[in-house]
Parts: structure tokens; C-alpha cells; sequence
């Protein structure tokens, strides 16, 4: 029987080692849509997360089944949380970018910061340190900007609109003012707790967002 030499049974261990380490890496890698288009990552609260309303009937879902038609078709990761705040939100942002890979970064957060009495300058803060990580990973980004009731003042709803279009403008993100236009105020397009959007008035929100999205993918 031929011996085999040992420079041979090296080269075959480095070769075994490198498909097992390619292996791991594909098996690690975030699912992309066919086509390889990177997904559109969607960050925010309640408002986002399909709270009170049956699954599968949220804006983001809707989107989702929208650009699952379109060529290239691009995947969708909601990663929106009831309660979420920007400061928890930018907490979760690195690990998100790290396992998806987004293309697109939708970013729709305020709402709950508003609650708790947060001032607009520390959003603001929030919201460009995860514009910032989002463009520095190379995802584009989508600001959805929020509004509070009247009860809050007209000085402090000022300078959360202002909050928006200021940081759109800087980091040349793109935005919608005020994402819940036409949902807000209408009859029947909110939940009785005057916060949250009904099943109904979700796909006015996804038209809302569509426009601005668009040009982003």
C-alpha cells in the first residue's frame, strides 16, 4: 500500500479547517431576499408593532408583502418593540446592523419619549447617533417623524417637528414630517385609547411611508 505523505494530509487538513470556517460564516450570515438585496430594518414602537391589532395587519407587514412583489424583492426585519424609547432602541441598534445588514433603516421613534417627558434635545441626540451608526454601516435611513396632542404645548410640539427635519436635513436622511397624516384625526382610525392606529387606518400609514421609501431601495 502507497503511504500517503504528510505535506498531503496537511494541505487536506487546511482545507477541511477553511470549508468548515466558509460553512460557519454562511450559516451566521442574515436571510436576504432572492436577488441579494440587503433588507429594510424597521426600528420603533407600538405604533410599529402591531399593538391591539391581529398579526400580520400592521404598516410593516403590508410593506413587507408589498416589496416581497417588487424586482428585486428585499426582505423586511421588524425590530419594533412596544415601549420602545430611543435610548433602548440605540442600545439594540449595533447588534442589529451587526446580524442584518440592513440597506435600509426606517426609524420610527418619539412617541414614547414624548410620554415619559423627555426633552427634544435628548431625542434628538438619540436619533442622530443611530442615523449616524445606521449610515456609517451603509444603510440608507427613513426618519418617521411623530406628533403629541395639544395638551403638550405649542412651544413643545414645535421643537419636536423641528427635531425631525433638523436631523433629516443635517445627515441627509430621508423623512416624513408627520407619519400618522390622515390617521390621526380621521373617525374610526384610532383605537380607543386615542394613541394607537386601528387595523383600518394601516394601510393609509403605509402610503404615508411608501413615497419616501421608495427612492431609498
Amino acid at each position: 500500500m502507497r503511504m500517503v505523505g504528510k505535506g498531503w494530509i496537511g494541505r487536506m487538513a487546511l482545507l477541511l479547517a477553511a470549508l468548515m470556517v466558509s460553512g460557519s460564516l454562511l450559516a451566521a450570515a442574515p436571510a436576504r431576499a432572492k436577488g441579494g438585496a440587503g433588507p429594510v430594518l424597521v426600528l420603533g414602537d407600538s405604533l410599529s408593532a402591531e399593538h391591539n391589532i391581529p398579526r400580520g395587519s400592521g404598516w410593516v407587514s403590508l410593506m413587507e408583502k408589498r416589496l416581497a412583489a417588487e424586482a428585486p424583492p428585499r426582505a423586511v426585519v421588524n425590530a419594533s418593540i412596544s415601549g420602545e424609547t430611543s435610548a433602548g432602541a440605540l442600545s439594540r441598534l449595533p447588534g442589529l446592523l451587526e446580524k442584518h445588514r440592513p440597506a435600509v433603516v426606517v426609524i420610527e421613534l418619539g412617541g414614547n419619549d414624548a410620554l415619559r417627558g423627555l426633552a427634544p434635545a435628548q431625542l434628538a441626540g438619540n436619533l442622530e447617533r443611530m442615523v449616524s451608526l445606521a449610515q456609517q454601516s451603509g444603510a440608507r435611513v427613513l426618519l418617521l417623524g411623530i406628533d403629541v396632542p395639544p395638551n403638550y404645548g405649542p412651544g413643545y410640539r414645535q421643537r419636536l417637528r423641528a427635531t425631525y427635519l433638523d436631523l433629516a436635513t443635517r445627515r441627509k436622511a430621508a423623512l416624513v414630517p408627520f407619519f400618522l397624516e390622515g390617521v390621526a384625526l380621521a373617525p374610526g382610525m384610532m383605537q380607543s385609547d386615542g394613541l394607537h392606529p386601528t387595523a383600518a387606518a394601516q394601510p393609509r400609514i403605509l402610503d404615508n411611508v411608501w413615497p419616501a421609501l421608495q427612492p431609498l431601495l
